[in-house]
């Protein structure tokens, strides 16, 4: 039957809703008329396309353990020994008070318009997602090698320059994308220009750059190095896009790693590398920031379709209206063979992005994009859990049920 097209053999039930005629598209044809056959190559498309997510992915996923039952995500909210969490935000400020004062002292600029850009994002209006867990990272495996429970100087750098490369990149990004708005007020580039804001993201990149050198750690400054040459990739990544459908998920996956994923994962690897020496304990670090962060990006790609604007602080199905196609447009594409062609042209017809939204919020690719985050971050709970129980361990795991159920 076509309504149940999207049902696994090897013990998955991903279904979708059943598939209602898109906007603008003639109704069902019967069981064995065009939409039979349309649901029949889609079934097949579907098959490959999973197929090619778990190659990709091989340690997340096997076809076999793809099975969504519910779109409702969620981690553990309590430790094994039945204790609520500690709230890691809380725990993680205290090794972060005078973040962005430390942040703008690093920023030594004498040029009045270049300070004020350059600071500009350093307003402490933020939550700090990135030095947070860098800095439960540093404490969870510093408890884990020698019970230290000490955040070392060099540690808590990296928190820094952690969230100068974030922030460098999201000055450069809005000059990519003309963005208007960014935290709910205008862009660098919206206020000073497109030319000015390059070389204010890039002033900060080198600042960055001065306080790593300062570690004096060659592993360490490798280790974030590679952030760098991962967030240029993963913007040309963006740039292109995959005409072979089977392939376009893989190419999505892969730049939403070294956009986001890649700073979380290699700087919870840097701290490692600092506190403890054994490399079992930097891959655990590494792969934890790696599932974390991949999952914070796909449940921002969801935000950008269920979100209103005040919410989000920027304006929502910004992703479409760049031409991108996003998680829950690529999940949709499978009941929608029609958004195809749109995803080929970047939505760049009129009404494509309107068209393309609807056929999202009539899909469930919201709800798989969500499923796939819980999925990954069930992997980051299952590498962190086999660092020795303490409360920053612990934090971190409730860091990746935040992660799934925040809003904005």
């Amino acid at each position: 039957m076509a309504s149940r097209w999207w049902r696994w053999r090897r013990g998955c039930s991903w279904r979708p809703a059943a598939r209602s005629p898109g906007p603008g598209s003639p109704g069902g044809a019967g069981p064995q008329g065009p939409r039979a056959a349309a649901d029949a190559r889609a079934q097949m498309a579907c098959f490959h396309f999973m197929k090619h997510l778990t190659s990709a992915f091989p340690n997340v996923y096997s076809i076999s353990r793809f099975h969504h039952t519910t779109p409702v995500a969620c981690c553990y909210s309590k430790t094994r020994s039945g204790e609520k969490f500690t709230d890691p935000f809380k725990l993680g400020w205290r090794d972060l008070k005078g973040l962005y004062e430390d942040i703008r002292k690093e920023l030594l600029i004498s040029t009045t318009e270049l300070k004020e850009m350059s600071e500009y994002y350093f307003d402490g209006k933020g939550k700090a997602f990135r030095p947070i867990i860098v800095v439960l990272m540093a404490r969870a495996c510093n408890i884990h090698h020698n019970n230290s429970r000490d955040v070392q100087a060099s540690q808590r750098s990296i928190a820094l320059i952690a969230e100068m490369i974030h922030t460098a990149s999201l000055v450069h990004d809005d000059v990519i994308d003309d963005a208007s708005s960014r935290r709910g007020k205008h862009t660098v580039n919206k206020i000073w220009g497109e030319k000015k804001a390059v070389l204010a993201g890039d002033l900060i990149l080198s600042a960055a750059s001065i306080a790593l050198a300062r570690i004096g750690n060659t592993t360490v400054i490798s280790i974030l190095t590679q952030v760098i040459e991962d967030l240029v990739r993963g913007e040309f990544l963006q740039l292109g896009s995959k005409e072979n459908e089977d392939e376009r998920f893989a190419h999505y996956l892969e730049k939403t790693f070294k956009k986001t994923a890649s700073l979380i994962a290699n700087s919870c690897k840097a701290v490692s590398v600092l506190g403890c020496p054994d490399p079992v304990v930097h891959e655990i670090a590494y792969q934890y920031g790696k599932n974390v962060g991949i999952a914070f990006q796909l449940i921002d790609d969801v935000l950008d379709f269920t979100s209103c604007s005040d919410q989000m602080g920027k304006p929502t199905s910004a992703d479409l209206k760049l031409g991108l196609a996003t998680g829950p447009v690529l999940f949709a594409s499978q009941q929608f063979p029609e958004m195809n062609a749109m995803i080929m042209r970047r939505f760049s017809l009129p009404g494509d992005v309107d068209r393309a939204r609807q056929y999202v919020l009539q899909s469930d690719g919201v709800q798989q994009t969500t499923y796939l985050a819980q999925r990954y971050c069930h992997e980051a709970i299952r590498e962190i859990s086999k660092l020795r129980p303490s409360p920053e361990r612990d934090a971190l795991i409730q860091l990746s049920e935040i992660v799934l159920t925040r809003d904005k």
